[in-house]
């Protein structure tokens, strides 16, 4: 089996070929990785509502994919799409129509998502039941800033993929469920970070859910009678693909009274306890701390906390819904590893959002074209 490193190598080789489709003469090879009817969909969802200076959707979406996927700024872009005689378009204007893009580049990376993630994520009545909402943040920089100027918090609604929040706040405030409002049978998925009492009283108290990675220092568990839960011996019971599923209790920060939720976890493979083992490892040494040896135990185990009655989803669906999470998780991490979303060039929320789609348009043809090679036909692109 090829190690995580070999396969980010592989990603990045096809990026750099992504990025050779889109500036050289083999765009119409990329427009066959691209959904069905992207283009009508243009005019469907008022991209291409004005056709001045941009008259279709081709060479709107090259023009945005240029500057999404290359960095350049939008100034550097419209100059180089008038000299390569794509078009004659300024930046104000660019921005513009980054802008009205915004339906349409969601509308693609939700079909993106759906083509290269089929039958990954969860269909069914859990989505008649709740508004299933990812939730995530990014630290970001302003171009030629050293470290991170600001801080995006975003939320996706799983089954449409729509961004319904987005906020620009300083690196000061961190990820916390509080930066989001919450309406009655949400349910909001974070990873570890947002698993403290504070954000998820604040879910709770306005009717929602929570579905998070379990970080034990955060949250302290107990029993119906208060006393402490110990988490790693019932991890320790669990056999192999064995879930495990038991009641537990925190206490509210306002009044300590104790709240209660559900535990849910399993035991990873092999591989993937070695490879969590060596990041703690490499993180500890960078920072130069001791592991607790409690983290390398906890490590082997994929451990959620919910506040979602098991009358409604048992463990099992528990761990398949927030399978769809990492599936979005992957594509952040493309965005922020190889595509470059630590530099936010915008402040205006309404291009930011527009922005994030693009990128994840980016991130999930790059992931089509690391599909595509790895069933490599002679002629280099699908029929």
């Amino acid at each position: 089996m090829r190690s995580n490193k070999i396969v980010d190598i592989s990603r990045l080789i096809c990026y750099n070929i992504f990025m050779e489709t889109i500036i050289k003469d083999e765009w119409t090879v990329l427009k066959r990785f691209l959904p069905e009817g992207w283009d009508t969909k243009a005019t469907d969802l008022g991209a291409l509502a004005r056709r001045r200076k941009i008259t279709d959707a081709d060479t709107l979406l090259r023009v945005l994919l240029i500057h999404l996927a290359d960095g350049k700024s939008l100034r550097t872009t419209a100059a180089y799409a008038e000299e390569v005689n794509l078009c004659s378009i300024n930046d104000v204007a660019l921005l513009h129509r980054l802008k009205a893009s915004e339906e349409w580049l969601r509308w693609m990376a939700y079909e993106l998502l759906y083509i290269t993630r089929r039958g990954t994520i969860m269909p069914g009545e859990i989505f008649k039941k709740y508004r299933i909402r990812l939730v995530d943040g990014s630290s970001v920089s302003e171009q030629g800033s050293r470290g991170s100027d600001w801080r995006i918090h975003y939320c996706f609604q799983l089954n449409t993929l729509k961004c319904d929040t987005l906020n620009i706040t300083s690196t000061k405030e961190g990820e916390t469920f509080k930066q989001y409002e919450v309406r009655q049978d949400d349910l909001l998925m974070g990873d570890r970070g947002y698993c403290d009492r504070y954000g998820i009283m604040h879910v709770i108290n306005n009717g929602g859910y929570v579905l998070v990675r379990f970080h034990s220092t955060k949250l302290p568990l107990f029993d119906r009678e208060g006393r402490s839960f110990s988490v790693l011996e019932k991890l320790r019971s669990l056999r192999d693909a064995e879930v495990g599923d038991w009641d537990v209790w925190f206490r509210s920060p306002n009044d300590n009274h104790l709240i209660k939720g559900r535990l849910c976890a399993l035991r990873k493979s092999k591989e993937a306890i070695e490879k969590a083992k060596k990041d703690i490892r490499r993180e500890a040494s960078r920072k130069g701390r001791k592991v607790n040896p409690d983290t390398f135990e906890y490590a082997e185990y994929v451990i959620l906390f919910t506040t979602v009655n098991r009358h409604n989803i048992n463990g099992e669906s528990i761990l398949s819904l927030y399978r769809g999470r990492w599936q979005i998780e992957i594509v952040f991490k493309r965005l922020k590893d190889i595509i470059g979303i630590g530099h936010l060039p915008k402040y205006n929320p309404g291009s930011c959002v527009a922005w994030l789609y693009g990128k994840m348009v980016v991130a999930l043809l790059v992931e089509r074209f690391y599909q595509e090679a790895e069933f490599i036909s002679p002629w280099g692109y699908p029929l």
